[in-house]
């Protein structure tokens, strides 16, 4: 299984939210270079990086930040936050995304999304999936739509999507445990070929060896890395298999 930390960014500082609620924002470090210099330095391979203020304000913004992160670290980056348009995509992947976070988008705007994943390839585009009572989120979390979490990630599976992160947004910095149940829901009820990336929860080392053999292809972790329930320690040696 995959560890993949979080880096989410607000004014250009990496920082946490409770539930997607700006409100609650919690500045962790004001140069987010530094903290993926720390993750590469612990033989972390994969970064989610998140730009809350494009989430906000529904184009990208800090596109820079993901440039500068991507030339000055051999991190494999999915970014996500406020892609909207084919203009917003060519922007994060000409500033180093390996691959590329669709959340809102795939809710309002199929036809985009679809598009996407025909152009670019199912390897490069994620179908982010974040649901409140199984429903899927959109806008940064603040609205919640009508569609049911289990058939919307049926729905793009039919369009080839492989890799999905689906985060619990009651869970999410919560550091109350991610929702096995949900996630085992999904992985019996879609099929083998999906790649679920759990996320939101995340709180004690104990739970990464329980989400891989439940099948999760990866995992992504914020809070419990910035608030050192999780060290990064701990997560060298999970990397390697000697937890």
């Amino acid at each position: 299984m995959r560890i993949i930390p979080a880096i989410d960014i607000i004014d250009g500082k990496c920082v946490r939210l409770s539930k997607g609620d700006y409100d609650t924002k919690k500045i962790y470090n004001e140069h987010p270079l530094e903290v993926a210099k720390q993750f590469e330095a612990h033989g972390i391979e994969y970064l989610h990086l998140v730009d809350l203020d494009g989430a906000k304000s529904k184009h990208i913004i800090n596109h820079k930040i993901l440039e500068q992160i991507a030339s000055k670290t051999t991190l494999k980056i999915d970014f996500g936050g406020g892609l909207k348009t084919d203009e917003d995509l060519r922007i994060a992947f000409e500033s180093g995304a390996n691959q590329i976070t669709g959340g809102s988008i795939a809710v309002k705007d199929a036809v985009t999304f679809k598009s996407w994943i025909s152009s670019y390839g199912p390897d490069k585009i994620i179908l982010g999936a974040d649901a409140m009572n199984e429903k899927v989120a959109i806008s940064g979390w603040l609205e919640e739509s009508n569609k049911e979490l289990i058939p919307f990630i049926k729905e793009y599976q039919k369009e080839e999507i492989q890799y999905v992160i689906c985060t619990d947004i009651s869970k999410d910095g919560m550091l109350e445990g991610p929702s096995f149940k949900l996630y085992a829901k999904i992985l019996k009820e879609c099929n083998s070929k999906i790649k679920l990336i759990a996320s939101g929860g995340i709180s004690t080392f104990d739970e990464l060896p329980k989400l891989a053999q439940m099948g999760c292809e990866g995992t992504i972790i914020g809070k419990a890395i910035y608030e050192n329930r999780i060290t990064m320690k701990q997560l060298e040696n999970f990397i390697n298999g000697s937890y």
